[in-house]
């Protein structure tokens, strides 16, 4: 299983101490500072659609010029925006096979990893 997400980030602590007391085994990439590729954003587009996780309420998003955010029309606008600012992406990004999950839930969490 992958965690992707931001040391930093008190929703990824969250997560990231929720795996551990429940004993899920992980291995993390931190975006921020390993970057995320290409091709690992138009995967989780094709899975789930950029909507899901480019995360407008976030500091990065609001922060950005105007033009910039109208900009975003296609896919291909939005992931090349999300690679060039890594910190506008709903974090974490939880990978274990074809469980694909952006952000923490604890029930879905639950439900994912405790009932397999």
């Amino acid at each position: 299983m992958k965690v992707y997400g931001i040391t930093n980030c008190n929703t990824v602590k969250k997560a990231l101490d929720w795996l551990k007391e429940n004993k899920v085994d992980y291995n993390f990439q931190d975006f921020k500072k390993l970057g995320v590729s290409t091709e690992k954003l138009q995967e989780w587009d094709s899975k789930a659609g950029y909507e899901k996780f480019l995360n407008k309420q976030g500091l990065t998003w609001k922060q950005l010029d105007p033009q910039v955010k109208e900009s975003v029309k296609t896919s291909t606008d939005a992931l090349t925006l999300l690679q060039q600012k890594t910190s506008m992406i709903k974090r974490p990004v939880i990978e274990d096979g074809d469980f694909l999950f952006f952000g923490f839930d604890e029930k879905v969490y639950q439900s994912h990893f405790l009932n397999k």
